[in-house]
C-alpha cells in the first residue's frame, strides 16, 4: 500500500514538472519568434506583391562550412540548412542565403569590412557569428566590434524595387562548442562570450540564437563528440541543431508551440 502511494505522489511530481517545462519552453519560442513576425508575412506573399528575402550571414569558419580544415562542405552548414528548412515552410517566397564569412576571422576585422561587403547585400536578416574566435581578443574589445556592427545594421536603410524603404533585422548568434572546454560550466571564456551576447540581444533589442545552450543542453544527457566534425568546429549534425535553431525563428507561431511541445514529449521520454 504505501508502494502504491508513493508511486502516486512521484506520478504527481513528475506530470507537474513536464507540465511547468512545457509551458515554459513553449512560451520561450513565441517570445523568440515574435521578433520576425513582419519577415513571416512578406515570407508568405505571393508575386508580384512578393519580394527577394537576403538572409545574410556574418562570422568566421562555422557558417563558412569549415568542418575538417581545410575541408569546406557548404550545402552542409547551418545557413545552407536553415534556407532548406524556411523554404520548406514558404513555398512561394524568394529567399537567399548569403555568407559574408571568413574562416579565421573576428569580430573585429569583421567589423572593418562590414560596411562594403556585408550591408551591400542588401540584407533582410542579418546574423552575426564571431564569438568562437573572439577568445583571442577578449570580452571588451569583442563587445566593442559587434555593438559596432550592429549600429551600423540598425541604421542602415535600402530601397526594394518596389521604392519602398527597409530596414535590417538584426541576429545574434551565441558560438557552437569547442572541445577544449566544459560546455557545462559557466565559467569557461566561450560560457561568458555566450553571455555578453545575450545582453547585446536584450539592449539592443534584436533578436537571437543561443546555439550554446542548445548544445549544452545536449551535453547534459550525452557526449558532443558525435556533433563535432574537429575540436572547433561542429558536423553536419552539428550544423542541423544551429539551422533547426534558425528555422524557427521564421515559422508561424503556432507551429513553433507545437514543435515545443512534441521536444517536450521526446525529452520526457528520454
Amino acid at each position: 500500500m504505501m508502494k502504491l502511494r508513493l508511486e502516486m505522489i512521484l506520478k504527481y511530481v513528475s506530470c507537474t514538472l513536464i507540465f511547468i517545462y512545457a509551458i515554459s519552453h513553449s512560451s520561450l519560442a513565441q517570445a523568440d519568434s515574435s521578433y520576425l513576425e513582419n519577415i513571416r508575412g512578406e515570407l508568405r506573399k505571393t508575386w508580384p506583391q512578393s519580394r527577394t528575402i537576403n538572409l545574410v550571414f556574418h562570422g568566421h569558419s562555422v557558417p563558412s562550412g569549415y568542418f575538417v580544415t581545410p575541408g569546406v562542405r557548404k550545402f552542409e552548414s547551418y545557413p545552407h540548412l536553415a534556407l532548406v528548412k524556411i523554404k520548406d515552410e514558404y513555398p512561394y517566397a524568394v529567399i537567399n542565403s548569403i555568407t559574408t564569412s571568413m574562416g579565421g576571422e573576428h569580430a573585429e576585422d569583421g567589423e572593418k569590412r562590414f560596411a562594403e561587403e556585408v550591408l551591400t547585400m542588401r540584407p533582410v536578416v542579418l546574423f552575426i557569428d564571431y564569438a568562437l574566435n573572439d577568445r583571442s581578443i577578449g570580452l571588451e574589445r569583442s563587445k566593442t566590434a559587434w555593438q559596432k556592427m550592429i549600429d551600423l545594421a540598425l541604421a542602415h536603410r535600402f530601397v526594394s524595387h518596389d521604392g519602398q524603404q527597409h530596414t535590417i533585422k538584426v541576429v545574434l548568434m551565441t558560438p557552437t562548442p569547442g572541445t577544449g572546454e566544459d560546455i557545462l560550466s559557466d565559467n569557461t571564456p566561450l560560457a561568458q562570450h555566450a553571455r555578453q551576447i545575450r545582453e547585446l540581444s536584450k539592449q539592443n533589442g534584436v533578436g537571437l540564437v543561443d546555439s550554446y545552450a542548445l548544445f549544452k543542453e545536449i551535453a547534459e544527457r550525452e557526449p558532443l563528440s558525435s556533433y563535432m566534425a574537429q575540436s572547433n568546429h561542429v558536423n553536419a549534425k552539428g550544423h542541423q541543431v544551429v539551422a533547426d535553431a534558425i528555422a524557427r525563428l521564421f515559422l508561424q507561431e503556432e507551429k513553433v508551440a507545437s514543435e515545443s511541445h512534441q521536444k517536450n514529449i521526446e525529452f520526457i521520454r528520454k
